[in-house]
């Protein structure tokens, strides 16, 4: 669209120099102290008597975590942040249109009550009503979903004119009526008015609850949906969105249309982002407007001004020829802020790195909360050729002549009314969301959503970025977007299995970001260091289970692995351990958390690192040799009110697999084990000077899993750890020693 002069900038952005100088320096000293533990590791090798095949794992283990450490460091080499001005956006008129795209695939884990109130958000946004395009996938073909979001849309025609005549933040009716404390009374001249159109709103929510609860009492259980969610042919249907109220006036409501791609067992469906690619095809013959805003069904929106605050990057002359798309943090109604045991606010990634990256070419694309530019996802193809050959681009995108026109009219959108979509074009939509369409095509290679990797908004998004796109990383002080974290022990290994899985996979391809990056494209180092950091963090598991095992055995055993505590060297190796505990307090005190936060956080990140990031290096590996499909397994948002409970107390809970819980628990009994035998050591054969590091390490893990031992010894309530899991995994312990004292005698 043809850009207009505004008054004053869209948008600017704050650099942080001091913060970025004393990150720099902090990177001169970590380097430093990383060449001085190799040295010292190589230049002892003849000097000590342990045997060979330990110090190469422990030495092995140090080297892996020094690199991990280091890539960890690219964030925040140039750090800013951005501040929108949504009031000198231009007219209504001249503001593009904008498809939101929200995606579910399992009414079981993500009911289909939710998803209506995520779509209903999303109609409410505060942009002009026919501009907006709303497109729910549902993977499942569940016809209870269906059907809540065409109750929603009655629903809609009472709620969307009072939000936007109330100026209504909060535009989720779950959200909006479940909180008693806040009514959106800002903006409001006439409070008696305001409260007698919520209460006629609030009368509506209720028949809308109703009769959704009624449906799906009758259907009991979604069956049909859920078997055919494998199987069955595509559904396209525009949800009807004119028409009247009981007073008879007319309601003017964004376009909703529900896409239910075809899936059949012996065709790939690539999952999420299989589905995006989709919907990109069937929304591009539909309503094809230039930008598009993802969303996770569970993902509502929380402020309505987020459209308008993603315009102001993307209608920025300046910066929006190159800018692919505007990620806003996601954020989460369910979590406890001040004890958060699980890290499912994944406070790290969406407050320190994400903002630290936008110095360079911008964050990563995140999954979920995103405004991103339609071409972006087209590849180089529409991007560097004006003129097109039509065979090459059937190549590329399929046999579809009218997406292919779309497509060379990427810059005309318009709007489908209820009646409008012929049967030729349904036609049409439904053979683009057909299984079979992106054979011998260019689509999860070079086009749409990547493949290679259940990542797939990792993959996706360093994709565009070695072809030249940014992106800006924008967290307004409202949450634009809030949606259900996972507050479970079992739920956060299965998802961080899954992300763990589709990371390796990117480590052990040709996408490596360290060379793909900056050797096969022209992304710079630091960014390519950045993604290296993601694809690398499941192997990690390496040292994890190195540093748990091979210290604690050869302290039972008498042989030390660090100097001694009176040795100069021994401040070397306290330095780096005190020091990324320092930074990692100071990055949470930064960021107004607390210790508390801190402190969880260091221990999932143990937690996860020897059960997630180990079976998700094996589930990734097991792929590569063919011995195990892809699956992703859809992250259960359906409210347990005795884990909500055990969350907000800030208990575990570890009714979780066993294939989790004994290699942790095992652990656990390890290094309690070896600190009482390094303990007794040092008081019986006064040996502390020689053993402190070793102790020191083994405690360190004890704090870390007091929960465990508390789990284990003091609760005995049904999500305490049981009797005869402590017995397995002290079997496991007892096996984790006796390999370790084989390794020890062999040289």
């Amino acid at each position: 669209m043809n850009m207009e002069k505004y008054e004053g900038p869209l948008n600017t952005c704050t650099s942080h120099k001091i913060e970025a100088i004393l990150h720099r320096l902090y990177t001169l000293l970590h380097f430093i102290n990383i060449s001085s533990i190799i040295y010292y590791r190589i230049s002892t090798l003849n000097n000590n008597n342990v045997p060979l095949l330990p110090w190469l794992l422990l030495f092995s283990s140090e080297l892996s975590l020094s690199f991990y450490s280091l890539l960890s460091l690219a964030f925040g080499w140039r750090h800013i942040t951005w501040t929108a001005f949504p009031d000198r956006l231009p007219k209504d008129e001249t503001l593009p249109h904008i498809d939101v795209f929200i995606l579910t695939s399992d009414p079981a884990r993500e009911p289909p009550w939710d998803v209506a109130n995520t779509v209903v958000s999303a109609m409410s946004l505060d942009y002009p009503t026919d501009k907006i395009s709303v497109y729910l996938s549902d993977d499942g073909g569940s016809s209870l979903t269906l059907l809540a979001i065409k109750e929603g849309v009655e629903f809609a025609k009472w709620w969307v004119p009072f939000c936007s005549k109330y100026k209504i933040k909060t535009t989720c009716p779950k959200a909006y009526f479940g909180n008693n404390h806040d009514y959106d009374y800002a903006g409001v001249s006439d409070v008696a008015e305001y409260l007698g159109a919520r209460r006629e709103v609030a009368g509506k929510y209720m028949e809308f609850q109703e009769r959704l609860q009624i449906s799906q009492e009758k259907a009991q259980f979604d069956l049909n949906g859920l078997t055919a969610s494998r199987d069955h042919s595509p559904v396209i249907q525009v949800i009807e969105n004119y028409s009247k109220d009981d007073q008879s006036a007319e309601v003017n409501l964004p376009s909703l249309i529900y896409v239910a791609r075809e899936k059949r067992p012996n065709h790939p469906h690539h999952f999420k982002a299989g589905a995006i690619n989709a919907l990109l095809r069937v929304s591009g013959v539909i309503s094809n407007s230039p930008y598009i805003l993802v969303l996770d069904s569970d993902m509502y929106s929380n402020d309505p001004s987020s459209a308008r605050q993603s315009m102001c990057f993307h209608l920025d002359p300046s910066i929006s020829s190159s800018l692919a798309f505007v990620q806003f943090p996601q954020k989460f109604h369910n979590i406890n802020l001040s004890n958060d045991i699980y890290d499912g606010q994944i406070r790290s990634v969406f407050q320190v790195k994400w903002p630290r990256m936008g110095g360079l070419e911008g964050p990563i694309l995140s999954g979920t909360c995103f405004y991103i530019k339609r071409k972006a996802l087209y590849g180089d193809i529409i991007v560097h050729q004006r003129e097109y050959d039509l065979p090459q681009l059937k190549q590329y995108y399929g046999l579809s002549n009218e997406f292919i026109k779309s497509i060379q009219q990427s810059s005309c959108s318009h709007r489908i009314k209820q009646g409008e979509l012929t049967s030729t074009q349904l036609s049409e939509a439904k053979f683009l969301a057909s299984s079979t369409f992106e054979q011998n095509t260019k689509w999860g290679e070079m086009v749409g959503f990547m493949y290679a990797s259940v990542v797939e908004d990792y993959m996706t998004g360093f994709s565009m970025q070695c072809r030249g796109w940014k992106s800006v990383f924008y967290n307004p002080e409202r949450p634009a977007f809030l949606g259900t974290a996972t507050i479970s022990l079992n739920d956060a290994f299965i998802q961080t299995t899954r992300w763990q899985t589709g990371f390796v996979d990117v480590a052990f391809s040709r996408f490596f970001p360290l060379f793909y990056g900056p050797f096969v494209n022209n992304l710079s180092l630091l960014q390519s260091m950045c993604y290296a950091y993601f694809a690398i963090q499941p192997l990690c598991c390496f040292h994890f289970w190195c540093l748990a095992i091979i210290p604690q055995s050869c302290l039972l055993l008498g042989f030390p692995l660090y100097p001694k505590a009176t040795s100069p060297w021994f401040m070397v190796f306290a330095f780096a351990f005190l020091s990324r505990l320092s930074k990692n307090l100071a990055d949470v005190l930064i960021t107004k958390s607390t210790t508390k936060t801190w402190w969880n956080e260091e221990r999932f990140w143990m937690m996860r690192g020897v059960t997630s990031s180990l079976y998700g290096s094996i589930d990734s590996t097991l792929k590569k040799v063919g011995l195990r499909e892809s699956s992703f397994t859809t992250t259960n948002k359906v409210d347990d009110k005795e884990r909500i409970e055990l969350y907000n107390k800030g208990i575990f809970d570890f009714r979780t697999s066993t294939k989790f819980i004994i290699p942790l628990v095992g652990l656990v009994i390890f290094n309690l084990a070896s600190f009482v035998g390094g303990v007794l050591r040092m008081f019986i054969l006064d040996q502390w000077n020689e053993f402190l590091g070793q102790i020191s390490l083994s405690f360190f893990v004890i704090l870390l899993g007091y929960p465990v031992i508390k789990g284990m010894v003091v609760r005995t309530d049904d999500a305490s750890i049981s009797a005869s899991v402590s017995l397995k995994s002290a079997l496991f312990a007892m096996g984790l020693f006796v390999i370790g004292s084989i390794c020890l005698r062999v040289v």
